[in-house]
Protein backbone atom coordinates (compact mmCIF):
# COMPACT_ATOMS: atom_id res chain seq x y z
CA UNK A 1 0.00 0.00 0.00
CA UNK A 2 1.17 3.54 -0.77
CA UNK A 3 0.90 4.68 2.84
CA UNK A 4 3.56 2.14 3.80
CA UNK A 5 6.13 3.95 1.68
CA UNK A 6 7.89 6.64 3.71
CA UNK A 7 10.40 7.72 1.05
CA UNK A 8 9.81 7.44 -2.69
CA UNK A 9 12.47 8.68 -5.10
CA UNK A 10 11.85 8.55 -8.85
CA UNK A 11 14.70 9.49 -11.20
CA UNK A 12 16.08 11.98 -8.67
CA UNK A 13 19.13 13.94 -9.76
CA UNK A 14 21.26 16.65 -8.14
CA UNK A 15 24.14 18.65 -9.58
CA UNK A 16 26.72 21.00 -8.15
CA UNK A 17 27.76 22.92 -11.24
CA UNK A 18 29.12 20.31 -13.66
CA UNK A 19 29.35 17.64 -10.95
CA UNK A 20 26.55 15.06 -10.92
CA UNK A 21 26.18 14.35 -7.20
CA UNK A 22 23.17 12.07 -7.81
CA UNK A 23 21.97 10.43 -11.03
CA UNK A 24 18.56 8.83 -11.61
CA UNK A 25 18.01 7.69 -8.01
CA UNK A 26 15.05 5.31 -7.69
CA UNK A 27 14.23 3.79 -4.33
CA UNK A 28 11.50 3.23 -1.77
CA UNK A 29 11.85 3.05 1.99
CA UNK A 30 9.02 1.39 3.88
CA UNK A 31 7.49 2.38 7.18
CA UNK A 32 9.29 0.95 10.21
CA UNK A 33 12.44 -0.03 8.30
CA UNK A 34 16.02 0.58 9.27
CA UNK A 35 17.33 1.39 5.81
CA UNK A 36 21.08 1.72 5.27
CA UNK A 37 22.98 3.70 2.65
CA UNK A 38 26.46 2.33 2.01
CA UNK A 39 29.19 3.93 -0.08
CA UNK A 40 32.58 5.67 0.02
CA UNK A 41 33.15 9.37 0.72
CA UNK A 42 31.83 11.44 -2.17
CA UNK A 43 29.38 8.77 -3.32
CA UNK A 44 26.33 11.01 -2.78
CA UNK A 45 25.06 9.76 0.60
CA UNK A 46 24.99 13.15 2.33
CA UNK A 47 23.43 14.85 -0.70
CA UNK A 48 20.61 12.30 -0.77
CA UNK A 49 20.02 12.69 2.96
CA UNK A 50 19.90 16.48 2.65
CA UNK A 51 17.31 16.14 -0.09
CA UNK A 52 15.21 13.84 2.12
CA UNK A 53 15.56 16.28 5.03
CA UNK A 54 14.42 19.17 2.73
CA UNK A 55 17.73 21.02 3.17
CA UNK A 56 18.36 20.77 -0.59
CA UNK A 57 16.02 20.53 -3.55
CA UNK A 58 16.42 18.01 -6.38
CA UNK A 59 17.26 19.29 -9.86
CA UNK A 60 15.31 16.51 -11.55
CA UNK A 61 12.91 13.72 -10.73
CA UNK A 62 10.36 13.40 -7.96
CA UNK A 63 10.99 12.91 -4.22
CA UNK A 64 8.21 12.44 -1.70
CA UNK A 65 8.68 11.85 2.01
CA UNK A 66 5.83 10.78 4.29
CA UNK A 67 3.48 11.46 1.39
CA UNK A 68 4.67 15.06 0.96
CA UNK A 69 6.63 16.63 -1.87
CA UNK A 70 10.02 17.77 -0.53
CA UNK A 71 9.89 21.02 -2.52
CA UNK A 72 6.26 22.10 -2.27
CA UNK A 73 5.58 20.89 1.28
CA UNK A 74 8.95 21.25 2.99
CA UNK A 75 7.56 23.27 5.90
CA UNK A 76 5.14 20.49 6.83
CA UNK A 77 7.82 17.85 6.39
CA UNK A 78 10.43 19.45 8.63
CA UNK A 79 8.17 18.99 11.64
CA UNK A 80 8.06 15.24 10.95
CA UNK A 81 11.77 14.58 10.31
CA UNK A 82 14.60 14.19 12.78
CA UNK A 83 17.97 14.88 11.13
CA UNK A 84 21.37 14.07 12.62
CA UNK A 85 24.17 15.28 10.31
CA UNK A 86 27.59 13.68 10.09
CA UNK A 87 29.29 16.41 12.08
CA UNK A 88 28.23 17.30 15.63
CA UNK A 89 26.04 20.35 15.01
CA UNK A 90 24.65 21.21 18.45
CA UNK A 91 25.65 24.28 20.45
CA UNK A 92 29.00 23.67 22.13
CA UNK A 93 28.54 26.57 24.55
CA UNK A 94 25.18 25.32 25.81
CA UNK A 95 24.81 22.54 28.35
CA UNK A 96 23.31 19.16 27.56
CA UNK A 97 20.05 20.23 29.18
CA UNK A 98 19.97 23.60 27.41
CA UNK A 99 20.52 22.02 23.99
CA UNK A 100 17.67 19.58 24.49
CA UNK A 101 15.30 22.27 25.76
CA UNK A 102 16.20 24.52 22.84
CA UNK A 103 15.38 21.88 20.23
CA UNK A 104 12.14 20.99 21.98
CA UNK A 105 11.12 24.65 21.93
CA UNK A 106 11.98 25.04 18.23
CA UNK A 107 9.55 22.23 17.42
CA UNK A 108 6.84 23.52 19.73
CA UNK A 109 7.08 20.76 22.31
CA UNK A 110 8.70 20.11 25.70
CA UNK A 111 11.18 17.59 27.01
CA UNK A 112 8.59 16.40 29.51
CA UNK A 113 6.01 15.73 26.80
CA UNK A 114 8.24 13.35 24.83
CA UNK A 115 10.65 12.17 27.50
CA UNK A 116 9.41 8.58 27.24
CA UNK A 117 10.62 8.45 23.63
CA UNK A 118 14.18 9.53 24.44
CA UNK A 119 14.42 7.98 27.91
CA UNK A 120 16.63 5.05 26.86
CA UNK A 121 19.07 7.43 25.18
CA UNK A 122 18.95 10.49 27.37
CA UNK A 123 19.04 8.64 30.69
CA UNK A 124 22.64 7.66 29.88
CA UNK A 125 23.77 11.29 29.65
CA UNK A 126 21.29 12.92 32.04
CA UNK A 127 23.77 12.78 34.94
CA UNK A 128 25.89 15.19 32.86
CA UNK A 129 23.02 17.51 31.93
CA UNK A 130 24.85 20.58 33.33
CA UNK A 131 28.00 19.89 31.28
CA UNK A 132 28.71 21.96 28.17
CA UNK A 133 28.04 19.97 25.00
CA UNK A 134 31.50 20.84 23.70
CA UNK A 135 33.05 19.04 26.68
CA UNK A 136 31.33 15.71 26.06
CA UNK A 137 33.03 12.56 24.78
CA UNK A 138 32.25 11.30 21.27
CA UNK A 139 29.74 8.72 22.50
CA UNK A 140 27.97 11.23 24.73
CA UNK A 141 27.77 13.80 21.93
CA UNK A 142 26.22 11.13 19.75
CA UNK A 143 23.54 10.36 22.34
CA UNK A 144 22.77 14.04 22.87
CA UNK A 145 22.44 14.62 19.12
CA UNK A 146 20.09 11.66 18.83
CA UNK A 147 18.02 12.90 21.75
CA UNK A 148 17.68 16.32 20.10
CA UNK A 149 16.73 14.72 16.77
CA UNK A 150 14.00 12.69 18.50
CA UNK A 151 12.58 15.18 20.98
CA UNK A 152 9.72 16.27 18.67
CA UNK A 153 8.72 12.62 18.00
CA UNK A 154 9.49 12.52 14.25
CA UNK A 155 8.05 9.89 11.95
CA UNK A 156 11.36 9.67 10.07
CA UNK A 157 14.87 9.72 11.49
CA UNK A 158 17.74 10.58 9.11
CA UNK A 159 21.22 9.73 10.42
CA UNK A 160 24.34 10.57 8.39
CA UNK A 161 27.20 8.33 9.62
CA UNK A 162 26.16 8.82 13.26
CA UNK A 163 28.80 6.49 14.75
CA UNK A 164 31.93 7.63 12.89
CA UNK A 165 34.73 8.16 15.38
CA UNK A 166 32.78 6.61 18.25
CA UNK A 167 34.16 3.71 20.30
CA UNK A 168 32.98 0.16 19.61
CA UNK A 169 30.91 -0.17 22.79
CA UNK A 170 29.03 3.07 22.08
CA UNK A 171 28.37 1.91 18.51
CA UNK A 172 26.74 -1.29 19.74
CA UNK A 173 24.64 0.63 22.28
CA UNK A 174 23.58 3.10 19.60
CA UNK A 175 22.24 0.38 17.32
CA UNK A 176 20.36 -1.21 20.19
CA UNK A 177 18.68 2.15 20.70
CA UNK A 178 17.76 2.38 17.00
CA UNK A 179 16.07 -1.02 17.11
CA UNK A 180 14.07 0.13 20.10
CA UNK A 181 12.65 3.05 18.10
CA UNK A 182 10.65 0.60 15.98
CA UNK A 183 8.23 0.26 18.90
CA UNK A 184 7.41 3.94 18.47
CA UNK A 185 6.72 3.57 14.74
CA UNK A 186 9.81 5.50 13.68
CA UNK A 187 11.44 4.78 10.32
CA UNK A 188 15.21 5.20 10.19
CA UNK A 189 17.51 5.85 7.24
CA UNK A 190 21.19 5.71 8.13
CA UNK A 191 24.54 5.77 6.39
CA UNK A 192 27.54 3.99 7.85
CA UNK A 193 31.13 3.14 6.87
CA UNK A 194 31.04 0.04 9.10
CA UNK A 195 30.00 -3.21 7.48
CA UNK A 196 28.95 -4.80 10.77
CA UNK A 197 26.43 -1.96 11.13
CA UNK A 198 25.21 -2.47 7.57
CA UNK A 199 24.33 -6.04 8.55
CA UNK A 200 21.98 -4.65 11.22
CA UNK A 201 19.82 -2.88 8.61
CA UNK A 202 16.66 -4.41 7.17
CA UNK A 203 17.73 -3.37 3.69
CA UNK A 204 20.71 -1.48 2.29
CA UNK A 205 21.41 0.49 -0.86
CA UNK A 206 24.93 0.50 -2.30
CA UNK A 207 25.82 3.85 -3.88
CA UNK A 208 28.85 4.92 -5.90
CA UNK A 209 29.47 8.13 -7.90
CA UNK A 210 25.89 9.24 -7.32
CA UNK A 211 24.33 6.06 -8.68
CA UNK A 212 22.65 3.16 -6.89
CA UNK A 213 24.33 -0.18 -7.59
CA UNK A 214 22.02 -2.48 -5.62
CA UNK A 215 19.15 -2.40 -3.10
CA UNK A 216 18.30 -5.48 -1.07
CA UNK A 217 18.68 -7.15 2.30
CA UNK A 218 22.32 -7.44 3.44
CA UNK A 219 22.19 -11.22 3.10
CA UNK A 220 20.74 -11.11 -0.41
CA UNK A 221 23.37 -8.61 -1.53
CA UNK A 222 26.18 -10.86 -0.30
CA UNK A 223 24.60 -13.89 -1.93
CA UNK A 224 24.69 -12.01 -5.23
CA UNK A 225 28.47 -12.30 -5.33
CA UNK A 226 29.54 -14.30 -8.38
CA UNK A 227 32.47 -16.69 -8.57
CA UNK A 228 34.80 -17.79 -5.79
CA UNK A 229 36.61 -15.60 -3.27
CA UNK A 230 39.88 -16.34 -1.49
CA UNK A 231 41.77 -14.76 1.37
CA UNK A 232 45.53 -14.54 0.82
CA UNK A 233 47.82 -13.61 3.71
CA UNK A 234 51.55 -12.96 3.87
CA UNK A 235 54.12 -11.05 5.88
CA UNK A 236 54.65 -8.30 3.28
CA UNK A 237 51.22 -7.06 2.26
CA UNK A 238 52.35 -4.44 -0.25
CA UNK A 239 54.61 -6.83 -2.17
CA UNK A 240 51.88 -9.47 -2.04
CA UNK A 241 49.24 -7.14 -3.51
CA UNK A 242 51.57 -5.94 -6.27
CA UNK A 243 52.50 -9.51 -7.21
CA UNK A 244 48.86 -10.60 -7.25
CA UNK A 245 47.74 -7.68 -9.40
CA UNK A 246 50.56 -8.37 -11.86
CA UNK A 247 49.42 -11.97 -12.31
CA UNK A 248 47.39 -12.42 -15.54
CA UNK A 249 45.28 -15.15 -13.90
CA UNK A 250 44.15 -12.82 -11.06
CA UNK A 251 40.95 -10.87 -11.69
CA UNK A 252 40.86 -8.68 -8.54
CA UNK A 253 43.04 -8.23 -5.46
CA UNK A 254 41.78 -5.90 -2.71
CA UNK A 255 43.38 -5.36 0.72
CA UNK A 256 41.16 -6.24 3.70
CA UNK A 257 43.01 -5.62 6.95
CA UNK A 258 45.91 -8.06 7.20
CA UNK A 259 44.78 -10.11 4.20
CA UNK A 260 44.03 -9.67 0.50
CA UNK A 261 40.70 -10.78 -0.99
CA UNK A 262 41.32 -12.31 -4.40
CA UNK A 263 39.24 -13.54 -7.33
CA UNK A 264 40.69 -15.39 -10.33
CA UNK A 265 40.09 -15.30 -14.07
CA UNK A 266 41.28 -18.88 -14.38
CA UNK A 267 39.25 -21.52 -12.55
CA UNK A 268 41.35 -23.61 -10.18
CA UNK A 269 44.39 -21.34 -10.47
CA UNK A 270 44.45 -20.78 -6.71
CA UNK A 271 45.98 -24.25 -6.38
CA UNK A 272 49.17 -23.07 -8.10
CA UNK A 273 49.25 -19.55 -6.67
CA UNK A 274 51.77 -20.38 -3.94
CA UNK A 275 54.27 -21.56 -6.55
CA UNK A 276 53.88 -18.30 -8.48
CA UNK A 277 54.42 -16.22 -5.34
CA UNK A 278 57.44 -18.35 -4.39
CA UNK A 279 58.98 -17.56 -7.77
CA UNK A 280 58.42 -13.87 -7.01
CA UNK A 281 60.31 -14.25 -3.74
CA UNK A 282 57.21 -14.01 -1.54
CA UNK A 283 57.16 -16.68 1.17
CA UNK A 284 55.05 -17.59 4.21
CA UNK A 285 51.78 -17.16 2.33
CA UNK A 286 48.46 -18.82 3.16
CA UNK A 287 45.40 -19.03 0.95
CA UNK A 288 41.88 -20.17 1.83
CA UNK A 289 38.37 -19.85 0.37
CA UNK A 290 36.08 -17.41 2.21
CA UNK A 291 32.48 -16.23 2.08
CA UNK A 292 32.06 -12.73 0.59
CA UNK A 293 30.86 -9.80 2.68
CA UNK A 294 28.99 -6.68 1.65
CA UNK A 295 32.25 -4.87 0.85
CA UNK A 296 33.28 -7.68 -1.51
CA UNK A 297 29.96 -7.46 -3.33
CA UNK A 298 30.23 -3.67 -3.45
CA UNK A 299 33.67 -3.88 -5.06
CA UNK A 300 32.43 -6.48 -7.53
CA UNK A 301 29.55 -4.21 -8.59
CA UNK A 302 31.96 -1.28 -8.96
CA UNK A 303 34.10 -3.37 -11.31
CA UNK A 304 31.08 -3.70 -13.62
CA UNK A 305 30.41 0.03 -13.76
CA UNK A 306 31.37 1.65 -17.08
Amino acid sequence: MADKVVIRAEDVGKRYGKLHALRDINLEVNRGEIFGLIGPDGAGKTTLFRLVATLLTPDSGSLTVLGHDVVKQFRTLRKQIGYMPGRFSLYHDLTVEENLNFYATVFGTTVKENYALIADVYSQIEPFRKRLAGKLSGGMKQKLALSCALIHRPALLVLDEPTTGVDAVSRVEFWELLRGLREHGITTVVSTPYMDEAMRCDRVALIQSGQLLSIDTPTAIMEGFTGELYSVQGTENYSLIMALRANPHVHTAHPFGSSVHVTFKTEGYHATLLQYLHEKGIENVTIEPISPGIEDRFLELMEREP
